[in-house]
């Protein structure tokens, strides 16, 4: 899941039941103003609205992180921050962009349920993934580590299982194989290794039966 589409997600997106999560949006930034600077779309292309499902560890890590922040509502109460989704419309009136904006008291705007929220309900959109991943670089000295590369971890993992690259590039999102080859894919020692194995073992048999063949 790419950052802005982990982070424009609604728990209306997660089925518990079915255990899928579904991909409609992604969030992006803009230049901040008096309604903040998050913004919401659908995903680049067609391949980016997706499924994905949810394993044991995720399906129990979303239900308590959802029982937490329902704890968390109660006890700020009134001071929770709410957000809702406001369109933005050109000098046609048409609408060319939707914002996320936090809820007015004064006004019932239909609420989403967002999340990745601060404690208290703010939504500080892909900047809440920065904090763990400065605490991954000082604490553990890992240098040029994004979230965003855990998409190739996944991917090159996946594939060194047994998963096939289309199934890989469809949860990736991705519209052609080509993308997940060439960008988040990568080999490692032990898989060149594994694959002239596997080469062998396939052929050795052939091989055999030529060499005895030709004594």
């Amino acid at each position: 899941m790419r950052t802005g589409e982990a982070c424009a997600l609604t728990w209306d997106n997660i089925d518990f039941k079915k255990r899928i999560i579904s991909i409609e949006h992604d969030v992006y930034s803009k230049v901040k103003d008096e309604k903040g600077r998050w913004y919401i779309s659908t995903p680049k292309t067609k391949k980016g609205i997706r499924t994905v499902y949810i394993c044991d560890t995720l399906l129990i890590a979303l239900k308590n992180y959802k029982n937490k922040q329902e704890e968390l509502k109660k006890m700020y109460g009134k001071d929770y921050h709410y957000y809702h989704v406001e369109n933005v419309t050109n000098i046609f009136n048409k609408v060319v962009e939707q914002r996320i904006v936090e809820v007015s008291k004064k006004k019932k705007e239909s609420i989403i349920n967002l999340i990745f929220t601060k404690e208290d309900g703010p939504f500080i959109g892909t900047d809440i993934i920065r904090y763990p991943y400065k605490v991954i670089h000082k604490e553990l000295g890992i240098k040029n580590c994004r979230f965003y590369d855990l998409r190739g971890s996944f991917a090159t993992v996946s594939l060194r299982n047994g998963a096939k690259i289309r199934e890989i590039a469809d949860i990736l999102g991705h519209s052609n194989v080509e993308t997940t080859e060439n960008y988040y894919i990568s080999s490692s020692n032990e898989t060149l290794k594994s694959t002239i194995k596997n080469f062998e073992n396939n052929v050795q048999s052939d091989i055999i039966n030529n060499i005895i063949k030709y004594k």
